[in-house]
C-alpha cells in the first residue's frame, strides 16, 4: 500500500513538472514570436536604418591634417582666421580697379553734374575710402589693419566710370581686400546714384592690378596700374 502511494505521488510530481516545463516552453515560444514580429515592425526597421546611417557617418568623417595646405581651415575642417603672429611686419601695397558700364544719357548727366543725388564721382570716391576702413567687418576672415593710406579715383570715360584704388599698410598681412572692397563699394555707389537714369548698368573687370610686400612678393596683373 505504501509503495502504491509513493508511485502515485511520483506520477503526480512528474505530471506537475511536465506541465511547468510545457508552460515555460510555450512562454519562450511566445516571446520569440513577439520578438520576430517586433523586429519586422516599421519602428524597428527605422531604428536599424538609423544605426546603419550613424555607423556610416562616423566612418566617413575625415579629419584635416593639422598642417593642411588650406591656411583658412583648422584641423576639424572649419573656416578660421589665419594666425599671422609669427610673420614679419613689412610695408604692403595693393592696387585694384573696376568699371561701371553706363548709358550715354547717364554719362551726360554725370558730366553736367545734374543728378538729383549730387556729384556721383565724389560720393563714389568717399564711399570707397570709407569701405576700405571697414573691410574686417564685412569679410569674416580678414584681419583688422591700421591703414597707412587709401586712395580712390572715380573718372568718367566715354561709356563707363573707371574706378581705381590703392591701399597701403605696414603690417603682418596683406591689404588686397581693402583695395578690392574700396573699388567694389565705389562701383555700387555709382549704380545707386545713377539707377534712376540707367537701370541696366553693370560692373565689369573688378580685379587686383598690383600687389607688393609679404612672402609672395610682387604681383602685376598684365600691365602696370594706371595712375
Amino acid at each position: 500500500m505504501a509503495k502504491k502511494k509513493k508511485s502515485i505521488t511520483s506520477v503526480v510530481k512528474k505530471s506537475r513538472m511536465a506541465k511547468r516545463v510545457s508552460a515555460v516552453s510555450r512562454a519562450a515560444k511566445k516571446s520569440s514570436a513577439l520578438k520576430r514580429v517586433s523586429a519586422k515592425s516599421p519602428a524597428a526597421k527605422q531604428s536599424r536604418v538609423a544605426k546603419r546611417v550613424s555607423t556610416q557617418s562616423r566612418a566617413v568623417k575625415v579629419r584635416v591634417p593639422a598642417k593642411s595646405i588650406l591656411t583658412h581651415v583648422d584641423a576639424r575642417g572649419r573656416a578660421t582666421m589665419v594666425d599671422v603672429g609669427q610673420k614679419d611686419v613689412t610695408a604692403r601695397r595693393a592696387v585694384a580697379e573696376a568699371r561701371v558700364m553706363i548709358s550715354a544719357e547717364l554719362a551726360n548727366r554725370i558730366r553736367k553734374n545734374s543728378l538729383a543725388k549730387g556729384n556721383v564721382l565724389d560720393v563714389a570716391r568717399l564711399a570707397g575710402i570709407q569701405a576700405a576702413k571697414r573691410t574686417d567687418e564685412l569679410i569674416p576672415l580678414c584681419h583688422s589693419l591700421p591703414l597707412d593710406s587709401i586712395q580712390v579715383r572715380a573718372e568718367l570715360r566715354r561709356d563707363h566710370v573707371y574706378i581705381w584704388s590703392e591701399a597701403k599698410v605696414t603690417a603682418k598681412t596683406g591689404v588686397e581686400m581693402e583695395a578690392l572692397l574700396a573699388v567694389a563699394i565705389a562701383a555700387l555707389t555709382v549704380i545707386d546714384m545713377g539707377k534712376s537714369i540707367d537701370r541696366a548698368m553693370t560692373i565689369q573687370g573688378l580685379r587686383m592690378l598690383e600687389k607688393e610686400g609679404g612672402r609672395s612678393g610682387h604681383f602685376v596683373a598684365g600691365a602696370k596700374a594706371r595712375r
